[in-house]
């Protein structure tokens, strides 16, 4: 029995399944599974940057897709540009680790919610979506204080 019999109840497919239709179903779930996870992307870099992502550490290049919970650190010399989903704009400057906590957006609807860490470094932020149409549901935390989105657009810095 061929693992694609069992595909044989899926309406749409006319007849006994084919190796083409078991390649096309997994092609299909091979795109639509990284979009999920896709948060932003880098949009430029200079100097020294990586991003760790589930234990991992990988150069950020331009064109990178970020995910939820990925880190993000700067060397002496480098800095990122980052472009979220919801079209916030982020800079993080020389020697910054800023981590990607959550990040959930409906682009429906212009609603999510985005949260950040600072654990140093500086960050330069424009808003996105999501706090244009909810200010409270964008945070960036730092050693010492927790912020809240008001306006479009902040800068912050932390120290360790």
């Amino acid at each position: 029995m061929s693992p694609l019999s069992s595909l044989s109840g899926l309406s749409g497919l006319p007849g006994r399944p084919t190796a083409r239709h078991g390649a096309a179903l997994l092609l299909a779930l091979a795109v639509a599974l990284p979009a999920a996870a896709d948060i932003g992307q880098i949009k430029t870099r200079k100097g020294q940057a990586t991003v760790e992502r589930k234990g991992q550490v990988l150069p950020a290049e331009v064109g990178m897709l970020l995910e939820a919970a990925d880190t993000l650190k700067t060397g002496a010399d480098g800095s990122v540009g980052i472009t979220m989903r919801d079209n916030a704009l982020l800079s993080a400057g020389p020697n910054s680790i800023l981590l990607l906590e959550r990040f959930d957006f409906d682009a429906t609807t212009s609603q999510g919610r985005f949260d950040a860490r600072l654990q140093r470094g500086t960050l330069a932020v424009v808003s996105g979506r999501i706090a244009r149409q909810s200010p409270q549901d964008m945070t960036v935390r730092t050693p010492s204080a927790q912020l809240g989105v008001r306006g479009t657009d902040f800068v912050v810095s932390a120290d360790e």
